[in-house]
């Protein structure tokens, strides 16, 4: 059975959060909310196509494809920075956390594109209005973007092999940019520090999951393809972005 998720209008996106940690957008309001149109959407779609593999899985497995870059976003600018590693502490990710991850950057017609930097812009800009960020509102966002591809080549693929996490930033953004031929998949949204939770679906091109790092955890299941013979033509691609105010998450200086 797949559960639908709890969609708000995009005017009720901050209320959202404040109320239960999380919000969804149908694809229109992701369309207002970054002022470009599908046919946009779509075209930034295609740099999926060209994901290198994730080679840090200690799973083992295959089925995850990625690429990943840093950005400041200030009130009105979006400023790529250099490549960086990917980096989390163990106690946020307990499989791939305390290691530098290198990963591909993004391309540069995905990572200079204006659908890009208006959606990372307007999301901003939404944050900035929750109570919580008024008195930090002039300072600059620090985001990360990920490109994840996972695909079904081993049968299965885990969009989450770290199972239910909190990232350790402010907050997250999921956005679907295609289901292929596959089943599975439900996002899994629980309460930090309580019992309450959500399970739903996201199905729909272009609908967006937002959270409250702070307040939430998070999974995805994993996928399998529809049909088993058509595994390697299966595949769930999805773009994230998290948004911290302080500064990058890094690992320990080396000297």
């Amino acid at each position: 059975m797949i559960h639908h998720p709890p969609y708000s209008e995009l005017s009720e996106l901050t209320q959202q959060i404040q109320k239960n940690g999380y919000s969804v957008l149908v694809p229109n309001d992701v369309y207002q909310l970054s002022q470009h149109n599908e046919a946009e959407w779509q075209q930034a779609g295609d740099f999926w196509n060209n994901l290198p593999a994730d080679k840090y899985l200690k799973d083992g497995g295959r089925y995850r494809q990625r690429r990943h870059s840093s950005f400041i976003v200030n009130q009105s600018t979006v400023t790529a920075v250099p490549h960086r590693a990917h980096w989390q502490p163990l106690s946020y990710n307990a499989l791939h956390g305390g290691i530098d991850r290198w990963f591909e950057p993004c391309e540069p017609g995905f990572m200079n594109s204006p659908v890009l930097h208006d959606f990372l812009l307007h999301l901003g800009g939404q944050f900035n209005q929750l109570p919580t960020q008024q008195i930090n509102k002039e300072k600059p966002w620090y985001v990360e973007v990920h490109q994840f591809r996972i695909d079904t080549t081993d049968g299965i693929g885990r969009p989450t092999p770290e199972g239910a996490h909190r990232d350790g930033v402010d907050y997250v953004g999921v956005l679907m940019l295609n289901r292929q031929l596959i089943k599975g998949g439900e996002t899994r949204v629980f309460e930090s520090v309580g019992p309450q939770g959500q399970r739903f679906t996201l199905n729909e091109p272009f609908s967006l999951l937002v959270l409250d790092d702070a307040r939430v955890i998070h999974e995805t299941t994993p996928i399998q393809p529809i049909d088993p013979e058509g595994h390697s033509k299966a595949w769930r691609d999805t773009l994230v972005v998290t948004f911290r105010r302080e500064a990058f998450q890094d690992g320990p200086v080396k000297i």
